[in-house]
């Protein structure tokens, strides 16, 4: 039994088992999917449209995660500023760019034109104290979308 344990921590080494850091085991609010290009050709900069692009924040942790502050970045600087939100273990928050009334699911940007660059862009997350937490990058139009 004493040369199979040297050999299972082995193993468990390469598998990466034990690689794992705490916070990777305990999860992540991250950036999960960022639709830039909205559906219908061409972009119209109707509302409509506009809230056709968005990105969207999971709380993969296992519990409620205040993202009062948190900021959501593209690569020209464009922000947008999470108030007194939560965000729940699990859950999801949608952040359109055009206007709409917020929901617990559902943020909008309240912008008049588009974000999100349909042939490349960056989407970057950001705790209120400026650590970036994320980010999700594209470099062609695609499909329009991309999971991060």
């Amino acid at each position: 039994m004493r040369a199979a344990l040297p050999a299972l921590a082995g193993a468990a080494l390469l598998t990466g088992t034990l690689l794992s850091s705490p916070a990777q085991a305990a999860g992540s609010v991250h950036i999960s999917k960022v639709y830039y290009d909205s559906p219908g050709s061409p972009d119209s900069g109707s509302n409509t449209s506009l809230n056709g692009e968005w990105v969207r924040i999971k709380n993969s942790t296992s519990s409620t995660v205040s993202l009062k502050g948190w900021k959501i970045k593209d690569e020209t600087g464009y922000t947008y500023t999470f108030g007194d939100v939560r965000i729940g273990s699990g859950a999801s928050k949608t952040v359109h760019t055009g206007k709409g009334t917020n929901t617990g699911a559902h943020k909008y940007w309240g912008r008049s034109w588009y974000v999100w660059n349909n042939t490349g862009d960056t989407a970057k997350l950001y705790k209120a104290n400026g650590t970036k937490v994320d980010s999700c990058s594209w470099s062609s139009r695609g499909s329009g979308y991309k999971y991060c």
